[in-house]
């Protein structure tokens, strides 16, 4: 069914501390070919990220930062204002460490949260990869777009088994010895018969939750029309 971040996240994490150089943190994101990194106090918990952008911003806030009537630009002002907190643009380009260049708080997610969620939070503050901790705020992972975009690539023989051995045959309390089902790159097609149109609608939309189902055509046909008795 619905898959949860815990199920596709990385756990072999790449990340720095508060105290990390400026340096150092370039070459770890080059070194492991990722975009940001968590940084973690002490005890692992998670207290902000530093993203290339983050790096960026300080060189170019370093370059152009006092000349007169400079703006940063655009993307740079968005992302301040997503942050629910805004640092100093002029301390943030004196940063040289972690803790001075991070965004903070850090925007994170659990592992049992669904990834449909991960995938609305990194749209929603535009970013690529989101920490993932436990429920004491420790690093227990690392979730990205990629790792979300794994669920599609789910064989399409495992997607018609898994709808018809544990939706049709188990989860679904009501006749479905009448319907068919064929999976084509992840688009499911229902044919065949059932009792209602209320249970055909139903079974489409928990098939629908199946991991790796792109779309659910539903060709069912349905000897009672309950749903046109329900309006009164």
């Amino acid at each position: 069914m619905r898959t949860k971040v815990e199920n596709v996240m990385t756990r072999n994490v790449a990340l720095v501390t508060a105290d990390t150089p400026f340096k150092d943190i370039a070459e770890t994101l080059i070194a492991c070919a990722v975009s940001a990194v968590p940084v973690v106090d002490g005890d692992g918990r998670v207290i902000g990220v530093v993203s290339e952008a983050d790096l960026l911003a300080k060189e170019e806030f370093r370059e152009q930062y006092y000349r007169e009537g400079y703006q940063p630009p655009l993307r740079a002002r968005l992302r301040h204002r997503l942050n629910q907190e805004v640092r100093d643009p002029k301390a943030r380009a004196r940063g040289d460490v972690a803790a001075e260049l991070m965004s903070s708080p850090a925007i994170t997610v659990t592992g049992k949260t669904p990834t449909v969620g991960a995938a609305r939070l990194m749209e929603a503050h535009g970013i690529k990869r989101l920490p993932v901790v436990d429920q004491d705020g420790r690093l227990v992972g690392i979730v990205s777009r990629r790792d979300l975009i794994r669920v599609f690539v789910r064989p399409d023989s495992d997607i018609a088994d898994e709808v018809r051995e544990e939706v049709l045959g188990r989860s679904l309390r009501m006749e479905t010895a009448q319907v068919n089902v064929r999976v084509d790159h992840g688009v499911v097609t229902l044919t065949g018969t059932m009792e209602r149109r209320s249970e055909a609608e139903i079974a489409a939309r928990v098939i629908g939750r199946v991991n790796g189902v792109v779309d659910v055509v539903n060709e069912v046909r349905w000897i009672q029309d309950d749903d046109a008795w329900s309006g009164g």
